[in-house]
């Protein structure tokens, strides 16, 4: 029979209480607080009764006692209450700072294959929304599910203690909204919880998407087909979201209806055993507001239900990168590459996962230190794709890549990219300074050294131009560069990292004439004893190559 789910709720409950390890001691104390608490708040209304029945002589005892007993409770309540909210939050707020890093790690081990698969948006929504979502779970979860269990036992044996009719009417109506309602909401309402996180997480790929594209929207005209998109997708939330507050309304009032019942039950009891004349006034006021009490936690653990229905769909989500398989995972013991002599492809064939089109079919070629081969091809015919093989984003479905006569698969994925450097068509520069931007493929790198990699990319004089020059920030920068000059920042970074084997992927597909002959001055003069590898749709850019190899039909012609 096909699973449902990805994950069961038992193993979604195990794997989160696992993740709060490192805070037990936070969540010992928040715990014990929010019993301690609960019991006090229940034997509150039991000593306040108490302090009534004595003060107007119903019941013998001290007054005063009682009393005394119920300024105590009220201030443990007090003290309980405040433990329970900073300790609880203050672990949740840590074990949420671990697993934001956790999972940029996870998403690091499967990148970038998985990124090319799924959309960013959905992704830092995840790293963001989701796992926000899960600070519910850790407060405000685990004291409940003690409570939930500890008050209406206490409750069973006071009633208990004063006839046991009270207890035996009770004990149904516990075990139906204390386990029975509960688990039937976690069914009935999982369907909605996890509709309700994934059209969330798909709106706000589409708002970030929109965010990133407004040039293209506005030169386009495209701005009203974004905003029917968006408001289809604000009615898929709408409409999740309704469904959610339904259910919890539903969930809620079934409580509400069964307190109301037990509270009548008891009079009821009371009534019978006061017409065979064996009332308790005293037992029965003590009892219900006990019984009162008591259903406080049940309440709150109806609440808590309706809402971990979204923190168990976060957690999904969350699982679900956390267990996904590398395409190409590393070798348990992983050689390291001292330095590259050859590359051989040797009969790859590769398709892209879940499409049928063959990229490479039977593809082989040879490269050797100092070659300088330039790829050749249309659009989509498999350019790219060879340098995310030789990168092993993905591994071949058949044949095999070898680096100086053994199998890529054999070497470190650390000692394969420090090796080889890659520049694409798209530079990505973060949100700091300009050296630091060039400096990332070398942090360890001197000023001097990002200088000189600046001039040897044909950007120094226009760094040299900013107001605070290589200080200047890319925050404020980024979106008035050019796509060439956002192109030779790349081009430097590339250039500083000094690798054995430099890739490009058109690098001159935003620079003119001018500047790609510059550009292409810099790799001969600059790595002229080492292997360069161009790819490009012009045949102007492989010029200077000692030999080119054309992309046709899935297959490689050398020319």
């Amino acid at each position: 029979m096909k699973q449902k789910y990805s994950y069961s709720i038992p193993e979604m409950m195990k794997r989160l209480l696992a993740k709060a390890a490192p805070i037990r001691k936070f969540l010992l104390i928040s715990t014990s607080a929010s019993i301690i608490g609960n019991l006090s708040r229940m034997f509150f209304m039991v000593t306040g009764a108490m302090w009534i029945l004595t003060a107007f002589r119903f019941y013998p005892g001290n007054p005063y006692f009682y009393a005394g007993m119920t300024f105590l409770l009220g201030l443990v309540i007090a003290v309980c209450r405040y433990l329970e909210g900073v300790y609880s939050h203050k672990g949740a707020y840590g074990i949420l700072a671990g697993m934001r890093v956790d999972l940029f790690d996870e998403i690091a081990r499967v990148s970038p294959a998985y990124l090319i698969d799924h959309k960013i948006g959905e992704i830092l929504n995840i790293a963001t929304g989701d796992i926000e979502q899960l600070e519910f779970f850790f407060a405000h979860m685990i004291g409940p599910m003690f409570t939930v269990i500890l008050l209406p036992l206490t409750s069973l044996l006071l009633a208990a203690h004063f006839n046991s009719l009270f207890a035996l009417i009770l004990l149904p109506i516990y075990i139906l909204v204390s386990i029975v309602i509960p688990l039937l909401a976690m069914k009935a309402g999982r369907r909605i919880g996890v509709r309700s996180r994934s059209s969330q997480g798909r709106l706000k790929a589409s708002v970030l998407e929109s965010v990133y594209g407004i040039r293209d929207i506005q030169i386009y005209e495209a701005g009203q087909r974004r905003m029917d998109d968006m408001l289809q997708k604000n009615k898929e939330v709408n409409k999740a979201s309704h469904g959610l507050l339904m259910h919890k309304s539903i969930m809620s009032s079934l409580p509400d209806f069964f307190t109301n019942l037990a509270r009548i039950a008891v009079i009821a009891i009371a009534g019978i055993l006061a017409g065979k004349g064996k009332g308790n006034p005293a037992g029965t006021i003590v009892v219900s507001f006990a019984v009162s009490a008591s259903f406080s936690s049940t309440f709150s653990l109806t609440a808590v239900v309706s809402n971990l229905l979204e923190t168990f769909g976060a957690a999904e989500r969350i699982f679900r990168i956390e267990d996904a398989k590398p395409l190409a995972p590393e070798s348990e013991t992983p050689e390291e590459l001292a330095g590259i002599e050859t590359i051989e492809f040797k009969n790859v064939t590769f398709a892209y996962p879940h499409t049928d089109k063959k990229i490479l079919d039977h593809a082989s070629f040879t490269i050797t230190k100092g070659d300088r081969t330039g790829i050749i091809g249309e659009s989509g015919a498999g350019k790219s794709t060879i340098l995310r093989l030789l990168l092993r984003y993905y591994d071949p479905d058949e044949g095999e890549i070898l680096i100086n006569g053994k199998n890529l698969k054999n070497y470190s994925f650390a000692s394969i990219h420090k090796r080889i450097g890659l520049l694409e068509q798209d530079t990505y520069l973060f949100d700091d300074t300009i050296a630091a931007n060039i400096s990332i493929s070398d942090p360890h790198a001197s000023l001097e050294d990002i200088h000189k990699a600046a001039e040897q990319a044909g950007i120094a004089s226009f760094i040299e131009t900013l107001p605070d020059g290589y200080e200047t920030q890319m925050g404020s920068m980024n979106a008035r560069l050019s796509g060439g000059e956002r192109q030779r920042i790349g081009i430097a970074r590339t250039l500083l990292k000094n690798p054995d084997v430099m890739i490009l992927d058109e690098p001159t597909s935003a620079l003119d004439v001018l500047h790609e002959k510059e550009l292409l001055e810099t790799l001969k003069k600059e790595y002229g004893n080492r292997t360069v590898i161009l790819i490009s749709h012009r045949m102007t850019t492989l010029t200077d190559c000692t030999r080119i190899l054309s992309l046709e039909n899935a297959e490689i012609i050398e020319h």
